[in-house]
């Protein structure tokens, strides 16, 4: 039996790899802060308000869903999609813990 790699490392920093992944890309950011501005649900087309394909966005939307960070509910023919602020939190206490542990205030190379 092949045993993925990320299983090698403690449930925390899997958890922080995935989110991170999920914001490894301008679009997605893009996205994120999108919903956050407009602070409501939105219904239909994201990709108007992105210079991407509809398909590409749609691809985007579903990483962003995998990582929990977005909702998207259909409606009939539509989804409305909103941030999850839940798992938002949890993105920026696991970012803050990660950036805290790494902190090079006096790091001295060489």
């Amino acid at each position: 039996m092949v045993l993925a790699k990320t299983k090698l490392f403690d449930s925390d920093l899997q958890e922080a790899a995935l989110l991170h992944k999920a914001l490894g890309h301008p679009a997605r950011l893009q996205i994120l802060l999108y919903l956050a501005e407009t602070k409501v649900c939105i219904t239909g087309d994201i990709s108007e308000e992105l210079p991407l394909s509809r398909t590409t966005v749609n691809q985007h939307l579903t990483e962003l869903k995998k990582a929990g960070l977005i909702q998207g509910h259909v409606d009939g023919k539509r989804t409305n999609y909103c941030l999850n602020p839940a798992r938002i939190a949890v993105l920026k206490k696991i970012s803050e813990s990660f950036l805290k542990e790494i902190q090079v205030d006096n790091f001295q190379c060489g």
